[in-house]
């Protein structure tokens, strides 16, 4: 009898290990590939980005992962860059999703909703549901004078970025962008649901909040205040500074992804992997490898 128990002790305990280890999963992160057939500038060699994601891709795919995230400025002008990496971008194995970024809109007016439609997203901003993560992809864009598209939100803009300009904040800049009233409530919404269901969150972004420098999102400190009373809130991941950056502030991790445009000689990507109480950056070139401990 004993003997039978001590069985069904060890099978629950395989069992049990097992659950806990497929909760683990991995994803591919990479930010401002940024490319068009354009000359070298404030050393971003535009003209290599198709060859830099191509390795990306191969090297991604070796690995199983649930999704690859850009987190913006896939291209940097020109709505025919599309065409030239879009079929790259498309071999990777995983599901793919993007963060919208200011050059992703530095298009002709008539061709900007068509590069919202090109990089497939049914939403400018939206949520991912992984087991029990609930990753949330904003859209600072949304208020900018490159993104904002309907004459609402261009009126919009022209208020919050009046409003600030006068505050000698380094971050006001006609580059950056915010988030509307109407994407912080359903921000809100976001984290209830993700409260009511015990997930865990984290954003990803174009635009950084932390550190504070001349990248941020304009309304920063109203998001801040936003998430304040959400314990689950985890990380902030984003791109647009393409020197990279980090911050850990009230437990949460702020981490700009270097830019894969940059450099001559080297590429930046990532993998994450989620578990329990880490997360783990497997950076490439560029991109240090960070382990992030979750509380």
């Amino acid at each position: 009898m004993k003997k039978i128990v001590f069985f069904l002790i060890s099978i629950i305990s395989i069992v049990s290990c097992k659950k806990e280890e497929n909760t683990n999963f991995k994803i591919g992160v990479i930010s401002d590939c940024q490319y068009c057939h354009c000359d070298v500038k404030w050393d971003r060699y535009y003209k290599k980005s198709p060859t830099r994601l191509k390795e990306a891709v191969h090297t991604l795919n070796k690995d199983t992962l649930s999704y690859t995230i850009h987190l913006g400025d896939f291209i940097d002008k020109d709505f025919k860059s599309l065409d030239s990496i879009l079929p790259t971008w498309h071999k990777l194995k995983s599901e793919t999703y993007h963060v919208l970024g200011n050059h992703d809109f530095e298009v002709k007016d008539s061709l900007k909703k068509e590069v919202i439609k090109k990089l497939n997203l049914k939403n400018r901003y939206y949520s991912i549901v992984k087991n029990d993560w609930r990753f949330i992809v904003l859209d600072g864009n949304d208020l900018s004078f490159f993104g904002a598209l309907s004459k609402d939100k261009k009126r919009q803009t022209d208020s919050i970025f009046n409003l600030l300009k006068d505050n000698n904040l380094p971050f006001v800049k006609k580059w950056n962008g915010a988030l509307s009233l109407k994407q912080l409530s359903w921000i809100k919404n976001e984290l209830d649901i993700a409260t009511k269901n015990n997930e865990k969150v984290g954003f990803y972004c174009h635009f950084p909040i932390y550190p504070i420098d001349q990248h941020n999102i304009w309304n920063r400190e109203q998001f801040l205040a936003l998430i304040k009373p959400y314990t689950n809130v985890k990380f902030f991941f984003n791109g647009h500074n393409h020197a990279g950056a980090y911050e850990l502030k009230d437990n949460v991790h702020y981490l700009t992804f270097k830019g894969m445009v940059d450099t001559e000689n080297e590429s930046a990507f990532a993998n994450v992997e989620f578990k329990k109480d880490t997360i783990i950056v497997n950076g490439f070139y560029r991109e240090p490898s960070r382990k992030l401990v979750i509380k």
